[in-house]
């Protein structure tokens, strides 16, 4: 059984709300700096950051073959298991540009969990583990 939660407008099913949505932007804020912090390390050129940092976003073509597959394309490059991999690899085989781009892509996905971006679920493309779609307010019954 799924449990909502009812605001000022409906929550989705499955939408984090209250403490735990603030901790997971909490979350993504710390990801977001370490990650940067860490891309100091590299000495690697800081304009790459602007150049690469929406990349991720462009998985979101999947959506073109239905919300299935974009939801899944697009959780796929938005959660941190890949980035971290690209990272290790990069590290065990001292390739800077690597991690650099690794710990930029971990940057990106911690500024959406800030901004309130999150995992998507395949209803909607708006309808996320930290976000729902914009629906237009229930009319109150005519009396």
């Amino acid at each position: 059984m799924t449990a909502t939660i009812e605001t000022d407008s409906l929550v989705a099913a499955g939408t984090v709300v209250g403490a735990p949505r603030r901790l997971l932007q909490l979350e993504g804020a710390i990801l977001l700096a370490g990650a940067l912090t860490a891309y100091t390390t590299t000495h690697e050129p800081w304009w790459l950051i602007p150049l690469t940092l929406l990349f991720p976003d462009l998985f979101a073509i999947g959506y073109l073959a239905g919300t299935r597959v974009g939801a899944n394309l697009y959780n796929l490059v938005h959660t941190t298991a890949l980035p971290a991999a690209v990272i290790a690899f990069a590290w065990s085989q001292h390739t800077p540009l690597a991690g650099a781009l690794g710990l930029i892509w971990l940057a990106h996905i911690g500024m959406d969990r800030l901004l309130g971006y999150g995992l998507k679920y395949d209803d909607h493309f708006q309808h996320t583990h930290l976000s729902q779609p914009r629906r237009a307010r229930p009319k109150p019954p005519r009396s």
